[in-house]
């Protein structure tokens, strides 16, 4: 089953639909006039990941048991990574990707992206891709902590946060850039044409004309 309104980055697999209720679609009204369109998607996005981070701080200071601190973060770490991958990549940027076993037991993966991405709110992809790409830059950055500290056990829990978030970062690049391009390539096109974007605005934008202030003087 074909979907118009849905793209596939590897051919002969089934097509779902992005979109498979029609009660949750992005709306017809429009949406690049509202500050949210789904404000409470855009709240459960970043604050299973976030709570995970301030967890992971300042567990120390609660309980003195390693387990409780382990288990705890990593539940908040699973709920992140299924909303993100189920929720709020599918309504916030329309995008989703997933993974299906065929008749002969090969795994397939699937990138998918929305056509039609004008009913998209900018300020919840803004905060969409902020929270994707920041968060696993804070672990990273725990990760280091750990290895010259010697926290071994604590860096098991770090990559576990590693591993779940740079699988959602990964897969909604993909399905960002598309799963048949190279995607260090593919990146760097990106980031060279906003460079050179901005730099033709600021070569080629005109100033505005100085204003002369009546002083007065006859």
């Amino acid at each position: 089953m074909n979907n118009p309104g849905m793209t596939s980055a590897t051919p002969g697999v089934p097509q779902v639909p992005l979109l498979d209720d029609d009660t949750i679609a992005f709306g017809e009204e429009d949406n690049a006039n509202k500050h949210f369109v789904h404000p409470y998607i855009v709240f459960f996005h970043l604050v299973f990941r976030c709570s995970a981070i301030v967890v992971y701080m300042l567990c120390g200071w609660f309980s003195d048991s390693f387990i409780a601190s382990f288990v705890l973060v990593t539940l908040l770490l699973s709920a992140d990574f299924w909303t993100v991958k189920n929720i709020s990549g599918r309504l916030l940027v329309g995008l989703r990707w997933w993974n299906y076993v065929d008749d002969d037991g090969k795994s397939h993966w699937v990138f998918e992206a929305k056509q039609v991405n004008n009913r998209v709110n900018q300020n919840e992809s803004r905060l969409f891709w902020m929270g994707l790409v920041m968060c696993p830059l804070v672990w990273s950055t725990f990760f280091i902590f750990c290895l010259f500290g010697l926290k071994f056990k604590w860096m098991l829990l770090v990559l576990i946060a590693l591993t779940l978030n740079g699988a959602n970062l990964y897969g909604y690049i993909k399905c960002k850039f598309g799963a048949k391009e190279n995607l260090k390539s593919a990146t760097t096109e990106f980031v060279k044409r906003q460079l050179f974007q901005n730099a033709s605005t600021f070569m080629f934008t005109q100033p505005a004309p100085p204003t002369t202030a009546n002083t007065g003087v006859v």
